[in-house]
């Protein structure tokens, strides 16, 4: 068994098909099935399925697919500790839709400049679906607003505490945000969303009684419709501070104002510790004055 089998196993798991992760591995089809036959040869035991087409992994293969993951993060740290802190291989990043969507993309893109050996893998999901699939150790990391709920074998790590601002069109009277927000229609996020719950916990507290006027899943797109002159919204400071070209009425939501956190969840155990806290410096960093540096070793 070598790294070059488990790394063909892992893509076979990730993509679903042989045809498809023999793209990934650049190798034929026929190449890979006869990579797994070897490998199934040197086990003594098979680990498909092949009573169906295409062939999936029965109980033993999903074990060994795990040990291959963490086999391959462990091979992945020798080399960052024996190439001078250089750091490579594949890191799995999950997101949320709303989370930190101008924050996100500026880390990566650093990120690979700096480490262009490092082959970063995002994976954008709902919450309770990323929290999962870092537990099963599908994602090195993911990018989450602040969970009571989690295993036991996970720990978050905030890298952003930013307060929440009233938003509503330019020309729009100077009031209260709790005027504004009994006065102006409402655009709200995606109910079920943290973000969304927090606010919603908010004006239940100072008792208003909204006039939603719609209802949108990401903040970005909310933010462009405050601008069209649609109503007005409660968003993260930092999603209008990156607007060129527009004038919005912004005012402080909630007294004293709501703070919102995102932080990165992983493992306990993790082996791309490194870089996962190279990822945490850059979040954090883009996030100016309202990032949280991760703790120091």
């Amino acid at each position: 068994m070598d790294t070059k089998q488990l790394m063909t196993l892992v893509a076979i798991a990730d993509q679903g098909t042989f045809a498809k992760a023999a793209k990934i591995v650049h190798r034929t089809p026929s190449a890979v099935s006869q990579q797994m036959q070897t490998l199934e040869q040197e086990l003594g035991a098979s680990i498909f399925d092949r009573s169906n087409r295409p062939p999936s992994f029965n109980s033993k293969g999903l074990y060994l697919v795990e040990i291959a993951k963490k086999v391959l993060q462990l091979v992945d740290e020798a080399k960052y500790v024996i190439t001078d802190q250089k750091m490579v291989g594949p890191l799995y990043i999950g997101a949320v839709r709303t989370s930190a969507s101008c924050l996100l993309p500026n880390a990566i893109v650093s990120l690979s400049k700096d480490f262009p050996d490092l082959k970063i893998k995002l994976r954008v999901d709902l919450s309770r679906a990323l929290v999962k699939k870092v537990t099963n150790g599908s994602l090195d990391l993911a990018i989450v607003a602040e969970n009571s709920s989690l295993p036991p074998e996970l720990q978050w790590s905030p890298f952003i505490r930013e307060p929440l601002v009233v938003i509503a069109p330019d020309g729009t009277p100077k009031m209260s945000s709790k005027k504004m927000l009994e006065t102006l229609p409402i655009i709200r996020l995606r109910s079920g969303v943290p973000l969304a719950k927090l606010i919603d916990t908010e004006l239940a507290r100072i008792a208003v009684i909204p006039n939603f006027i719609a209802e949108i899943d990401t903040v970005a797109a909310i933010v462009e419709c405050v601008i069209a002159g649609l109503g007005a919204a409660v968003v993260p400071e930092l999603s209008v501070r990156s607007i060129s070209g527009h004038s919005l009425q912004t005012v402080p939501f909630g007294t004293p104002q709501i703070m919102r956190q995102l932080g990165i969840v992983r493992r306990h155990d993790s082996h791309r510790t490194q870089a996962i806290k190279t990822v945490h410096k850059y979040m954090a960093g883009f996030a100016g004055s309202f990032g949280v540096l991760p703790d120091p070793d």
